[in-house]
């Protein structure tokens, strides 16, 4: 997947929708594919008397044949009705208002169909200058809710009265030419909501789609509308980006289109033609091994992300901190990590407890060759050493040499037996690379005379 695969077409104009009803026995979509809860959800709404469809991407999986990961219901109920209908009802939204259906840790999310803004006595959105939807509580008919809708392959609607599809934008056929293409004019589409930008690049990795060729032309152009949006809706979107999975594909083609930049513009100072700075060689690698633990079932933490992709930047600020100020190293790099991360959480608001974490991480760096004396073993016991070395072992592959042979150093650490370890230890304190045992004190004052009997 990359920029230039591109398959010529026209845009669909969403005034130009046309229904196509798929009949159960024209598709196979099984409700034994579709989750209890989403069941009961669906069941309960058709009961009393409104419209229930499955909608979305849950829609577009099972058509593919895979395990969708959420299942998202549109009905004609408003907020306020889906909340007298279930207990365990949550309203949530500023932007546009959504019930939550709380099976324990399973939840539904049920959205009213959404209106055009022309309608006044429906209107209670809100736009700003450049055209982005800042609140958007227009309620709607499925038809009105399906011109809404981002892409075409996201049009498609499961009705639980009669085990239909409604496909209204032409998904069936985007699906099957493999094709991520936007509803309506793709630069009107895009100020509406930039991070649909963003959607379209994910949905064309994450399914293996080329981007229909006008809904790629304008990305690039517009990638900087990214800057305007929240900074906690940022956080959320890079971790759907580059912690699914193909976070690496991902990454390099955000990059094609200049969105990454955005999203990360103190990395993105580090970037050359050829991909071979320090930066983006531990982007690769980072990414890479992401994806690797999400394959094998493995947990991932996006502070040890965030702290990888950053950590060149904090060397290059922590030099020019060392020039300027005359910082000694290790002030130096605190000074600097306060300044790579105030910039960073501007644009992509990491949680506190994540900074946290990545600052724990990048001082194990200062602290992992000191490793005399008992040092070593404490710093076994720390909680975070494992994400610590983790890093080590990759900064060691990408700069060699004595961080290469430092990560070693500690591999074998860790798997030695207590006596190995000792004479590790021992072996450091004999050696140049050990660190010079500290000199005690000398007191130098005058001792006091001792008082007469």
């Amino acid at each position: 997947m990359n920029k230039n695969d591109y398959t010529p077409s026209e845009s669909r104009a969403i005034t130009e929708l046309d229904l196509n009803i798929i009949t159960r026995q024209e598709h196979n979509i099984s409700r034994k594919k579709i989750s209890d809860n989403a069941l009961k959800v669906l069941y309960r709404l058709h009961g009393a008397g409104f419209d229930a469809y499955l909608v979305g991407g849950g829609v577009r999986d099972l058509l593919l044949g895979q395990a969708p990961k959420d299942f998202d219901i549109a009905t004609n109920a408003t907020p306020e009705q889906i909340r007298q209908l279930f207990k365990n009802c949550r309203l949530i939204g500023r932007r546009f208002r959504l019930a939550h259906i709380m099976f324990g840790r399973d939840i539904i999310e049920v959205a009213t169909f959404r209106g055009h803004h022309q309608e006044p006595s429906k209107n209670v959105s809100q736009q700003s200058k450049e055209g982005m939807l800042l609140r958007d509580n227009v309620y709607g008919t499925i038809d009105e809710d399906a011109e809404r809708r981002d892409f075409t392959v996201n049009a498609m609607y499961y009705s639980i009265g009669d085990y239909s599809i409604h496909d209204y934008a032409g998904g069936i056929e985007d699906l099957e030419d493999r094709l991520i293409r936007l509803l309506g004019d793709p630069e009107t589409r895009y100020r509406e909501d930039p991070v649909r930008m963003l959607r379209a690049i994910r949905f064309a990795v994450k399914l293996d789609f080329d981007i229909e060729e006008d809904t790629a032309e304008p990305i690039e152009a517009l990638s900087t509308l990214l800057q305007d949006i929240p900074p906690a809706r940022l956080y959320e979107e890079s971790l759907k980006m580059l912690q699914s999975g193909h976070g690496l594909e991902t990454y390099h083609l955000m990059r094609e289109y200049n969105l990454f930049q955005q999203l990360f513009p103190a990395i993105a100072e580090f970037f050359t033609e050829d991909y071979s700075s320090q930066t983006e060689q531990m982007l690769d690698l980072v990414l890479d091994s992401t994806d690797q633990r999400i394959e094998e079932g493995k947990r991932i933490n996006p502070a040890f992300m965030f702290a990888a992709m950053l950590w060149y930047p904090l060397q290059e600020k922590a030099k020019q901190l060392m020039e300027k100020r005359k910082l000694a190293f290790y002030d130096a790099i605190m000074e600097a990590s306060n300044y790579v991360l105030d910039d960073q959480v501007r644009t992509i608001a990491i949680p506190r407890r994540h900074t946290a974490t990545i600052r724990e991480i990048w001082q194990l760096q200062l602290r992992m060759p000191r490793r005399n004396g008992k040092r070593a073993f404490r710093l076994m016991e720390l909680n975070k050493f494992r994400a610590g070395f983790d890093f080590l072992e990759m900064r060691g592959e990408i700069e060699q040499g004595d961080t290469e042979q430092l990560a070693k150093w500690w591999e074998t650490f860790q798997n030695a037996g207590r006596n190995m370890r000792q004479a590790m230890v021992a072996d450091l304190d004999a050696s140049a690379d050990g660190l010079p045992k500290p000199r005690r004190r000398k007191n130098y004052r005058k001792k006091k005379p001792k008082a007469s009997s």
